[in-house]
């Protein structure tokens, strides 16, 4: 029988007022009895909504029934014969619009905590040294994949399955695109996380070439015509910020959020042991309210700064994840809505 419990099983987390002062995971994971426990309210829907909400179709009702049975290996290879990054998935993906939005048990209480399901498999599956199935064999065909961020490293990844001899090219000097460079540490750790998924995706077979600008080290010309690649896949990312054009956007202590998280995520300026210059300043004003947003907010908070968003609807219209802004409110940032008006002074 199903588990007809109204509620997920909440996931551990560090008190707010200990994390907002360092930059470990927020949420700490399931234990094996927990995560057995959240799976047991699938009620394994017969028409599987959860699917039409997912955009890389993952079998999950399959995945939970194993995750119920404890058989975290076989849900391990069900998640991964879709997905190439569930640990990353398991963390960042707005399951509450995708997968969750579209489950049954939502209706009538909180929907089953997919998101929470998949990370907890995944973490178990890097800590036993678990790894995606690789293709028997080659197919004898080259394809090229520019950007190691999560559509070329997905790309390459079930490319690499079906037997394609698969290269990565990344213009940075470690590989993992906004993984690496955008989304913080307390959020996604960078070693323990994005690294160890990396190593899965080379794991199939494909290789990755850091510090090499397409177009400037080499073309896709050359490429295709000099060293036999078929195809090319163009995953380079969105990564210049977006200006609003208004005065004082030049002025000292005024970043883009690109370049703030950047310094502290890639260049890691958060630690000590690292020269890389940033400020954070001691009040700071954070101008929007999506996912980007919250996170600079939040790393700002870090950082010692008293932190405040400004954004220009109601709080029912911040396009930022629900559990973002609630750890955001819990961690101490102050929020700003509609009419607010406020002078920047430089």
């Amino acid at each position: 029988m199903p588990n007809m419990s109204p509620t997920k099983v909440p996931m551990p987390q560090q008190d707010p007022n200990v994390r907002n002062k360092n930059f470990e995971e927020v949420a700490t994971g399931y234990t094996a009895e927990m995560a057995m426990e959240e799976a047991t309210r699938c009620i394994n829907c017969k028409n599987r909504p959860c699917m039409t909400g997912c955009p890389v179709n993952v079998p999950i009702p399959g995945f939970i029934e194993q995750v119920a049975a404890g058989n975290f290996e076989k849900a391990y290879e069900i998640i991964t014969s879709e997905n190439a990054l569930p640990a990353i998935c398991g963390r960042v993906c707005p399951q509450e619009s995708q997968c969750e939005g579209k489950c049954i048990r939502g209706i009538k209480g909180e929907p089953v905590a997919i998101g929470k399901l998949e990370r907890f498999v995944a973490d178990w599956a890097r800590e036993n040294d678990i790894k995606p199935k690789k293709a028997e064999k080659l197919n004898g065909h080259k394809v090229a994949v520019i950007g190691s961020g999560p559509a070329g490293l997905t790309c390459a990844g079930d490319l690499a399955k079906l037997g394609y001899d698969v290269t990565i090219f990344e213009a940075l000097h470690e590989a993992g695109g906004v993984l690496i460079y955008g989304i913080p540490e307390f959020r996604l750790p960078k070693q323990k996380v994005v690294a160890a998924e990396v190593e899965n995706v080379k794991a199939l077979g494909v290789k990755i070439e850091t510090n090499v600008v397409i177009g400037k080290s080499v073309t896709i010309d050359e490429l295709m015509e000099n060293e036999g690649f078929e195809a090319v896949f163009i995953g380079s990312g969105a990564g210049l910020p977006r200006f609003m054009g208004i005065p004082g956007e030049q002025a000292m202590g005024v970043f883009s959020a690109n370049e703030f998280l950047t310094r502290n995520n890639l260049m890691k300026a958060f630690k000590d042991e690292y020269d890389t210059p940033i400020k954070a300043g001691k009040k700071v004003i954070v101008v929007g309210g999506g996912n980007v947003a919250m996170d600079a907010a939040r790393t700002a908070k870090r950082l010692g700064a008293e932190v405040h968003i400004v954004y220009r609807r109601g709080e029912e219209e911040l396009p930022a994840r629900v559990e973002e802004v609630h750890h955001a409110k819990e961690e101490g940032i102050i929020f700003k809505f509609l009419n607010f008006q406020f002078k920047c002074t430089y």
